[in-house]
């Protein structure tokens, strides 16, 4: 089982996540709904993976995803974005983000990515 951090500015989607990871068998350990809230969320509890909204207020998930790795080059982070998003997917990823998911997602396909990136050393 994994510890997981979710990040996202809604709280709907948070808990689909959450519902979704955790009927998959892992551990949601933490929720932040901006980019600021997770990089301090990671600190505290250093999950196995971490999914993160790029567009969120305060610090988005480019600038959060960006300085978790910079602290924790190892971290797994799954970048989610809505459709529109697709160039500041593809930075994430050459910055560093194992995969993404895009909006809206389907249950399968995110258990799919998420087993995936951590079956992934």
């Amino acid at each position: 089982m994994a510890k997981i951090l979710i990040v996202d500015d809604s709280a709907i989607l948070r808990r689909k996540l959450a519902a979704i990871i955790r009927n998959c068998g892992h551990e949601v350990i933490g929720e932040a709904s901006n980019g600021l809230q997770a990089m301090v969320e990671y600190e505290n509890s250093r999950p196995d993976l971490v999914t993160m909204d790029i567009n969120m207020p305060l610090t988005d998930g480019i600038e959060a995803l960006s300085m978790i790795l910079r602290r924790h080059p190892e971290a797994k982070i799954i970048m989610i974005s809505d459709v529109n998003q697709k160039s500041m997917v593809f930075e994430a990823i050459k910055l560093g983000a194992k995969n993404y998911i895009i909006k809206p997602f389907e249950e399968e396909k995110i258990i799919t990515i998420v087993n995936n990136v951590l079956r992934n050393k």
